[in-house]
């Protein structure tokens, strides 16, 4: 079978749920907040009522998990574009949104 190019993943998703806050790259609208349905280093699927179009770029932040970045947890803003938008049944939203990261800034906390 074959599998098309868009639809191959470069990261592993892992089925985290973590807390996530949404914005609209260069917009005035109020962030959105909401959970992750999976995660990877590469992307995101969060679930939401707003009808976001592919395309659009956006920022999430999240504290990514150690089990996905052999690191301990740090917080994440990613900046990235939506690639995927389909119907979802979850308690945070009835349309999923698939985000590829673009880029990223972690917050790197020292030990202390």
């Amino acid at each position: 079978m074959k599998v098309p190019i868009s639809d191959r993943r470069v990261s592993l998703r892992h089925n985290f749920r973590v807390p996530i806050r949404v914005r609209f790259w260069k917009s005035r609208l109020p962030e959105q907040r909401s959970e992750s349905e999976n995660l990877s280093e590469g992307g995101i699927l969060f679930a939401t009522n707003s009808r976001i179009p592919v395309g659009t770029v956006i920022e999430v932040l999240l504290k990514m998990p150690e089990a996905i970045t052999g690191e301990p947890t740090t917080e994440w803003l990613c900046s990235g574009h939506v690639v995927r938008v389909e119907p979802i049944e979850s308690p945070r939203g009835k349309i999923g949104v698939g985000m590829q990261f673009d880029c990223y800034q972690v917050s790197r906390l020292s030990a202390r």
